[in-house]
């Protein structure tokens, strides 16, 4: 306790940091209260109280966990920044596909700025088509709660679920340029972890003393396992070939300190989680299009039900072949190769060039496959843990996406502090003096 206590306090000290962290807090704190401005002509009790009867586990019931339950109560932020994650995922799968945005993602940070403006764009297109499609489902199933005349509740609501997006959209950035961590991703994390006392709280009543003591060990071992499959890297070691810099020998074994090149387990994220959780809301829209055949509504209700055995065994089998597909993308192995090459690197045994990227390609797939099953098994943790007696929302947090990006969002965060106090000669966040992740010395600069 005393050693947090005098953690906490170097952090105050360090004048850069504590403006960052206010500065970061404070922005948090304004999407948190935007979160609460309804939208003009919705009246947000009957919505929620109507959303809260009929929600079910459906994507409606995950965008609504993601944005801090802004979806159900009609605010100006019920879209929240997921579409600007949709346009950043498009326009990332795009950078590896197409030529000309690959041109532009290598001609440094001129580059970076169009690929940026292109993604805004892009966010505002979607923002748009996905604000008509709220107003169709509060028309279709919540009209009661809607108090405005239809065509003007149109127009104003898109105009300002359109803004309200561009505005966190901004905060992001501003809390990415000038706070501490990832602006975005703190976004998200905050408004799932709004909802986090709730879910303990409701646990708490409904629940057994004895269950619930069981319940918090369980999520905390979870934790635990997600912490190492998050962190959990293959460090390949790197060797330099000897070179004069000035009047100093570098590289080869003159340095006491060991280079390496980690290849993280899961490097693909939650994206693939994501990915498959889109591909399998698909058999309930083919469910309502084929309601006269037997057939199909019963594959429908199967593969639609998230508590189901053909459902999880699908979901599993999607994450496990969209992790691949991710880390594919994610990590070049040629690109990798070449940097070394270029930086005077070498992997011991490995000669330099294309033995050296077909090495890297060969672990890396060897590690993945571990990786992407223990991230399969976190997908659906939930779903087991709800079998045994576990309240819906508290269950919500035992895995998948939201336990993910809490945890990945503190890690980044905490390294981020960490640098900080090294860098002013104060101890670290951890008695070993580092946060274990990416905070890795590596050979390179990948």
């Amino acid at each position: 306790m005393r050693r947090l206590r005098d953690t906490l306090r170097n952090i105050w000290k360090i004048d850069e940091l504590r403006k960052r962290i206010i500065y970061t807090l404070l922005l948090l704190a304004a999407f948190r209260f935007g979160s609460y401005i309804i939208l003009p002509g919705i009246n947000s009790e009957e919505l929620q109280r109507q959303f809260a009867a009929g929600q079910g586990e459906g994507i409606l019931g995950l965008l609504n966990g993601f944005l801090g339950g802004a979806f159900s109560r009609g605010s100006i932020f019920a879209l929240g920044i997921m579409p600007y994650i949709s346009a950043s995922i498009i326009i990332q799968l795009m950078t590896a596909a197409v030529p000309s945005i690959q041109k532009l993602a290598k001609e440094g940070d001129s580059g970076q700025r169009k690929i940026n403006q292109l993604t805004r764009y892009l966010t505002v297109a979607i923002t748009a088509a996905q604000s008509i499609g709220y107003i169709i489902n509060l028309q279709g199933q919540y009209q009661s709660a809607i108090t405005a005349q239809v065509t003007i509740f149109w127009v104003t609501s898109i105009f300002i679920l359109t803004t309200g997006t561009m505005f966190l959209v901004w905060l992001g950035e501003r809390i990415t340029e000038n706070g501490i961590g990832n602006g975005v991703s703190l976004i998200i994390a905050i408004g799932i972890m709004a909802g986090f006392p709730l879910a303990i709280l409701n646990e708490f009543t409904i629940s057994p003393l004895m269950i619930f003591y069981f319940e918090l060990i369980a999520l905390a071992l979870v934790t635990a396992a997600v912490i190492l499959l998050t962190t959990g890297t293959r460090k390949i070691p790197i060797n330099y070939a000897k070179r004069m810099v000035g009047n100093r020998m570098m590289g080869g074994m003159t340095t006491n300190v060991r280079q390496y090149l980690p290849l993280k387990i899961n490097a693909s994220g939650v994206m693939p989680i994501i990915f498959a959780q889109a591909i399998m809301f698909l058999p309930g829209m083919v469910m309502q299009f084929f309601q006269d055949s037997t057939f199909w509504a019963s594959a429908g209700s199967a593969f639609g039900n998230p508590n189901s055995l053909p459902y999880n065994i699908l979901f599993v089998v999607l994450i496990i072949l969209f992790t691949y597909f991710y880390t594919a993308i994610a990590v070049n192995p040629n690109e990798i190769a070449d940097q070394l090459k270029r930086s005077g690197g070498f992997i011991p045994g490995i000669k330099p060039g294309r033995p050296t990227s077909e090495f890297i390609d060969r672990t890396l797939t060897r590690i993945t496959l571990p990786g992407s099953i223990f991230l399969a098994f976190v997908a659906i943790i939930p779903t087991i843990v709800a079998q045994f007696g576990v309240g819906s929302q508290f269950s919500y947090f035992y895995g998948g996406t939201s336990l993910l990006i809490m945890i990945g969002v503190v890690l980044d965060t905490l390294q981020q502090i960490e640098g900080y106090l090294l860098n002013r000669h104060y101890d670290g966040l951890m008695k070993s003096g580092r946060v274990r992740g990416r905070a890795q010395q590596v050979g390179a600069a990948f």
